[in-house]
């Protein structure tokens, strides 16, 4: 009895089941649930929330070719070409500003009103450590380390409604999202794939015997019997959700990587309705500070496969993004200047990216700073957009959440018109 009390404690409090070896296998998701009192019933968007890891450069993401002489003297080797210049050129958004060709995947969502852009938005900590950038901007209060909770997980918290699912929210890698983090549990899957042991279903139902004989099933309710209920729920939904099977709609077609994966596997539980609220998934590798690429190189990859991924997954939802709102987020941003081994350094300002049918799109909002000079931040692209305003945009008017004191604590938030009420 104490081994299981000593499991359920340390698998609710770290949202991860598999803690011994000897036990589960490597492949298993970590799972973590919450408790029997809440109810469902979740009336706003799915919240897909993507964070591009090692800071973005977003000045080679979405191009400010209108700032002319400040953009290129500055990146003689980094720029995108202005529009029509060549054959690898900005593609064009609104005369000033233009996605990378990587990005062109994305321009028919921008123009049919589903995409917008923020540009010069992020944290206002000054922090160029990823380690504090990331943390501080995933609890939502930059600068403060005293917060231990996640933006994200004080949401769920402060709902009025809760969600008894054990999909309520999902974080697709190899660890929970410091955002998922709070009172409210999340579930942590690196695959559903590989909960099948991809076909492997012998192996799967020696394990979920061993896992009844833990719980003892049997034996009369109590709080491990409803912790074990939680269980045997979640694993009848991952068998139902054969991920190696699903074939996405429309002929959307993902990245064969993991960010493909994981936006593949948000799509598959958005259509299955298990009650998924908010998912997470991490794209890494953003650290260009050598031979960072503009028409080819690890950049213009990455790139790519991040416009590639947002549009299959746009497509393969197709009626559904009007109830799904995504948002893309990193740390910060690159410098202006690109340095002496054709990277960039740690910056400041960066973008973000919003889709979904709720979104005011075909628009670049930003309250521009010029990249002069003299308005410079230290070298870097200065912030004149929280992200934190963003963010609360969608929680207020997609989520349906008018609690952003407790999401954003001690930020007053500015409206922005990003996002249309739901």
């Amino acid at each position: 009895m104490k081994t299981r009390r000593d499991f359920l404690k340390q698998a609710g409090s770290v949202g991860a089941i598999g803690i011994s070896k000897t036990l589960f296998p490597s492949w298993m998701p970590r799972l973590a649930f919450r408790s029997p009192e809440m109810q469902s019933g979740a009336p706003g968007d799915v919240l897909v929330s993507v964070f591009l890891r090692g800071g973005t450069d977003g000045l080679s993401a979405v191009i400010p070719f209108g700032e002319g002489s400040n953009y290129y003297d500055q990146r003689p080797t980094l720029a995108v070409p202005e529009p029509g210049s060549n054959y690898f050129t900005a593609v064009d958004l609104d005369g000033f500003f233009g996605f990378h060709p990587g990005l062109a995947s994305l321009k028919p969502i921008y123009d049919a009103g589903s995409l917008a852009v923020v540009h010069a938005a992020g944290s206002t900590d000054s922090s160029r450590s990823h380690f504090d950038a990331m943390l501080f901007m995933e609890h939502g209060t930059p600068g403060d380390k005293g917060v231990t909770t996640g933006w994200i997980g004080r949401h769920l918290q402060s709902t009025a409604w809760q969600n008894n699912s054990p999909f309520r929210a999902v974080g697709m890698g190899a660890m929970l999202q410091d955002s998922l983090r709070g009172p409210v549990s999340s579930l942590s899957l690196r695959s559903i794939a590989d909960f099948h042991l991809r076909g492997r279903e012998d192996e799967l139902a020696r394990m979920q015997q061993t896992l009844a004989q833990l719980y003892r099933i049997e034996a009369p309710p109590d709080e491990i019997g409803r912790q074990a209920s939680l269980v045997f729920d979640t694993m009848t939904v991952l068998q139902a959700l054969n991920a190696v099977e699903y074939q996405p709609s429309s002929g959307a077609v993902y990245p064969d990587t993991e960010f493909g994966m994981g936006l593949r596997q948000i799509a598959q539980l958005i259509k299955a309705n298990v009650g998924l609220e908010v998912a997470c998934v991490d794209f890494g590798g953003w650290d260009t500070h050598e031979n960072q690429g503009t028409d080819g190189g690890a950049f213009s990859n990455m790139i790519g496969e991040l416009g590639q991924g947002l549009a299959a997954f746009n497509t393969d939802l197709g009626d559904a993004m009007n109830g799904v709102s995504l948002v893309t987020m990193s740390e910060f941003g690159r410098r202006v200047e690109e340095n002496a081994s054709a990277g960039t350094d740690h910056g400041h300002g960066n973008f973000m990216l919003l889709m979904g049918g709720g979104i005011e799109g075909g628009q670049v909002y930003s309250n521009w700073p010029t990249l002069d000079p003299r308005a410079l931040d230290d070298g870097d692209l200065a912030i004149t957009t929280d992200y934190r305003d963003v963010l609360a945009e969608i929680v207020q008017n997609r989520l349906m959440n008018p609690a952003l004191d407790q999401v954003f604590p001690n930020h007053t938030i500015t409206p922005l018109g990003l996002v249309r009420p739901r």
